[in-house]
């Protein structure tokens, strides 16, 4: 199975890939297509995802005393991680709406973001011209009031590189991006190609987006304690070919990607980096929404 359809996929991969190489705008649309998307998503759900949210502090008394897990470095101890309720309260709904106006499929990769979406149709065919599919990879930052900063924290499974495959035998490689900050900066080995070909030709750009929820800490507002959902930011990660090759985002917005959070003892080729919000709001307004709840 591994190697049924490599040449074929070898072959549409390339061709593919150089289309989006040379014809970028169509890959920055259909970024813009899916914030569009899940903007009018995060709109006609408003009621429904904050009554889902803000159900797990109701339900306190049912889980005081097998909370989870503290995360993160030197926790107070006043509040919980509430990682597990974004992801719970927000992908079976996205698959929900996705499926009243796409058809979806829920291929598997071994690794990758959060929630995977495979969606098709018309309107994506309109945008891309060269396929009517995309993958559409979300990954949910949840975060409280002390947490909340204007960028994400991403694994090298959460961003897309450049996805050269020159070589049959021996599949895509991404090149080695580099985080860069003010006094240090570090490779950054991102794992996801720009786009895949599944096993009937069907060609999928990835688009990455980030839906951060952000908790409310009522202990901290005076009242009786409690995490009600807050915010929700919707925010676009170009594809990889945007980063590094045409219009090269990396190389005209310094900064856009900076040092992670990781020590050095851990594995460089998965050694986190940061990509900056203000940085994605100055290559567009659109790649960044807040929704207050």
């Amino acid at each position: 199975m591994f190697n049924k359809y490599r040449e074929q996929q070898f072959n549409r991969y390339n061709e593919a890939r150089t289309f989006f190489v040379n014809n970028a705008e169509s890959l920055i649309q259909i970024e813009q297509f899916c914030m569009e998307l899940l903007s009018n998503f995060m709109i006609k759900n408003h009621d429904e995802i904050q009554r889902d949210y803000n159900e797990a502090s109701f339900l306190y008394p049912f889980w005081q005393n097998y909370p989870p897990e503290d995360r993160g470095r030197q926790p107070k101890g006043d509040q919980f991680p509430w990682i597990e309720i974004g992801e719970h309260v927000f992908c079976p709904k996205l698959s929900r709406f996705l499926a009243s106006s796409f058809r979806v499929r829920d291929t598997g990769i071994p690794t990758g973001p959060d929630d995977r979406y495979i969606i098709s149709g018309e309107k994506i065919r309109s945008v891309l011209k060269i396929t009517d599919a995309l993958w559409l990879f979300i990954d949910i930052k949840s975060v409280g009031p002390r947490d909340d900063q204007d960028h994400a924290v991403m694994s090298h499974n959460q961003i897309s590189g450049n996805g050269k495959w020159t070589e049959k035998d021996f599949g895509i490689i991404n090149d080695t991006m580099i985080a860069k900050g003010q006094r240090v900066s570090h490779p950054f080995h991102c794992a996801i190609p720009p786009l895949f070909v599944l096993s009937d030709g069907t060609v999928t750009p990835v688009i990455h987006i980030v839906l951060k929820p952000v908790y409310r800490m009522l202990g901290l507002e005076g009242e009786e304690k409690g995490q009600p959902l807050g915010r929700v930011s919707l925010v676009s990660i170009p594809n990889g070919i945007l980063l590094t090759e045409n219009p090269n985002y990396l190389q005209t917005y310094p900064g856009l990607l900076f040092p992670g959070k990781d020590d050095k003892e851990k594995d460089p080729r998965k050694v986190r980096a940061r990509i900056s919000f203000e940085m994605l709001r100055r290559i567009a307004a659109w790649r960044y929404v807040d929704f207050q709840f």
